[in-house]
């Protein structure tokens, strides 16, 4: 199974998808999408267009020259089977591919390193120069500590009104409750009488 990267934007193109456009002079261009074939026919330079790894490679934003990626250029020479050479092989990827994070993960802070500065630095001219924004932003401050304080009276309220109602709930079952006690000592006292009577 190989897995081919995309003529336009190098993203991996797996068995079974893309779309693959053979030129008259046999050279093969396989395409992860309609989009990158799209653009290719209308010979747009990738180089230009800022969601290609060509253009994040040219702007420096991904690591381009590392002796990492010099192992995943193809190469066009027959090796003959050696089941410890591919053991071998197997390991030497996975361990290339670990360092080759490693080096891009350093590579990003490395060229994120400056940008609190001066994200910092333009938050703070954006302050001085817009006092009137500060103004708005503690007036909707304060308007939404007050939708909040009457949100929390209302749901205290209802919450009185609950204990208050549950009181009375309460009340009106304890005085059936006596009620029917005494209901059952007047029907006793009746059949005892009767018995009396009888006897």
């Amino acid at each position: 199974m190989r897995i081919y990267s995309c003529h336009f934007c190098s993203s991996p193109v797996y068995p079974g998808h893309g779309i693959m456009f053979v030129r008259n002079d046999a050279k093969e261009f396989r395409f992860c999408r309609s989009k990158c074939h799209k653009l290719f026919k209308q010979r747009r330079n990738p180089r230009k267009l800022k969601w290609t790894k060509a253009f994040r490679k040219a702007a420096g934003k991904e690591l381009a020259v590392d002796s990492t990626l010099t192992f995943a250029t193809k190469r066009n020479i027959p090796v003959r089977y050696n089941r410890e050479l591919v053991a071998t092989t197997l390991k030497a990827m996975a361990r290339i591919e670990q360092i080759r994070q490693k080096r891009e993960r350093a590579f990003y802070k490395n060229r994120m390193k400056g940008n609190k500065d001066k994200e910092l630095s333009l938050d703070r001219k954006l302050v001085e120069n817009n006092a009137v924004l500060l103004r708005m932003r503690e007036v909707e401050l304060r308007t939404k500590e007050e939708k909040r304080v009457q949100k929390l009276q209302k749901a205290q309220n209802a919450q009185d009104e609950m204990d208050i109602s549950t009181d009375s709930e309460a009340e009106f079952s304890e005085q059936e409750e006596s009620s029917e006690e005494e209901g059952a000592q007047k029907i006793v006292l009746t059949n005892k009488k009767k018995l009396r009577q009888k006897a």
